[in-house]
């Protein structure tokens, strides 16, 4: 007998509005239908995310491009609405809803304790539905990995960037991110 309860994103709202999880403790999100916690930030996932803001916001057009950070990104055709760390999406208010795949230019995931969930379940969620281009930041590692193109459900082109390298979003070319300064100029531990 399987004992799981599946929840539609709509119910997942209806949940949020009525207050059903203002005493958890721990971050969670829906994601295929089930909730499932967030690990708690250290200072590392905190400081990347913050400096990914700060680069995020520099090299972008606010009339353009959108920046949000652990907010929600609605998928209900996946059943899912995770809260990546950072989203770039197109320019405009999301007052009526979070915004849809089809509004996300580039998504970014920062791991530290969450690697494995972020490359595996997440990357398959964000290619199903069609995210144009994943960063998953392993702050372990000190790399990136870029996943771009997005194909029956799997992304066909997955790039591992080192410390020593310098990406930019297929989205915004001249936006050039500097991993040596993004993990703290150590460039490997």
């Amino acid at each position: 007998m399987n004992t799981d309860l599946r929840l539609s994103v709509a119910d997942y709202e209806r949940m949020v509005a009525k207050g059903a999880f203002d005493e958890l403790t721990q971050r969670i999100e829906l994601i295929g239908g089930a909730i499932k916690s967030m690990n708690p930030a250290g200072p590392v996932h905190d400081d990347i995310i913050e400096y990914l803001t700060r680069w995020s916001i520099k090299s972008t057009d606010e009339k353009l491009v959108g920046v949000r950070v652990q907010s929600g990104l609605d998928l209900s055709d996946f059943e899912s609405r995770p809260e990546p760390d950072l989203v770039w999406v197109k320019a405009g208010r999301y007052l009526r809803g979070h915004p849809r795949a089809e509004q996300v230019l580039l998504l970014i995931e920062v791991a530290d304790s969450s690697l494995a969930f972020d490359i595996s379940v997440k990357a398959d969620l964000y290619a199903q539905a069609a995210i144009p281009e994943y960063w998953v930041v392993d702050t372990n590692a000190e790399e990136v990995r870029v996943h771009r193109t997005p194909w029956e459900g799997r992304y066909r082109e997955i790039t591992t960037f080192a410390a020593a390298d310098k990406i930019s979003p297929q989205c915004l070319a001249l936006a050039t991110l500097d991993l040596y300064m993004l993990f703290g100029g150590t460039g490997g531990k």
